[in-house]
């Protein structure tokens, strides 16, 4: 995922129990880059020793802590490179909460702490082609799934279908379906539409970003009687709250 939804102010720096905590649990890690691809959008590369030598899985999350080991925001590289300890992060900056000015503000010789990676979505074991539904914040999931070489169709609801075009031309996902996100919520409607057939192909699906997004599109593929084991989710965030996964 890029970031939760998020409002509030700059993370506060540690104190020293936190300090502490920081040491005792994270991984120390540098940016040597922050790319902008779009307004909101962040490419973000991380590198350190405490980075190399680590097994890392396609779908697998960190969290960069946000001046406490109390206080983080998850993400979901989109690669991993263990023998010269370095990972990416593509970002979506949702609001003006620490997440969205680490994203922004972050610059090369920085230093930040991160734990990870670790479970969070593992589609290794589901069944066919993939059918990945989701956000802005998904995009980054989409990415590291399709280095993989599995089949993979993406479905992506945006607030800037335009923009989001853009970032996914460049990432070499230019063949990902958008919707325009709607505030009465009908957008959903044409993703739900794709389901019957994606299903009757043998597609299995992977609903992530808005948990209100996934929550309507899982009960459309209830009704259409796709097995449990043929769908996984995982809400990344909703208005207003942090702490998603």
């Amino acid at each position: 995922m890029a970031t939760q939804h998020e409002t509030g102010r700059a993370a506060k720096a540690p104190g020293r129990i936190g300090q502490a905590l920081l040491r005792l649990l994270m991984r120390r890690a540098t940016v040597i880059a922050n790319e902008r691809l779009s307004d909101r959008f962040r490419l973000i590369t991380l590198e350190g020793p405490a980075l190399a030598g680590l097994d890392w899985v396609p779908g697998q999350k960190i969290q960069i802590a946000m001046g406490s080991a109390f206080v983080a925001r998850t993400h979901t590289p989109i690669e991993w490179n263990a023998e010269e300890g370095r990972t990416c992060i593509l970002g979506y900056a949702h609001g003006d909460g620490p997440g969205s000015a680490w994203l922004q503000g972050a610059v090369e010789g920085d230093g930040c702490d991160l734990f990870g990676p670790r479970g969070s979505l593992d589609v290794r074991a589901m069944p066919g082609p993939l059918a990945l539904f989701g956000d802005e914040t998904s995009i980054g999931l989409a990415y590291a799934l399709a280095r993989t070489g599995r089949a993979i169709t993406c479905h992506f609801e945006t607030q800037d279908a335009d923009g989001t075009a853009l970032v996914l031309d460049k990432l070499g996902l230019g063949d990902a379906a958008l919707v325009a996100r709607r505030a009465d919520e009908t957008h959903l409607d044409a993703l739900a539409a794709t389901l019957p057939d994606l299903a009757a192909s043998g597609a299995s699906f992977v609903l992530t970003g808005r948990a209100a997004g996934i929550q309507r599109l899982r009960q459309a593929l209830k009704r259409a009687a796709v097995p449990a084991g043929r769908v996984a989710t995982k809400a990344y965030w909703a208005p207003g709250k942090t702490g998603l996964d």
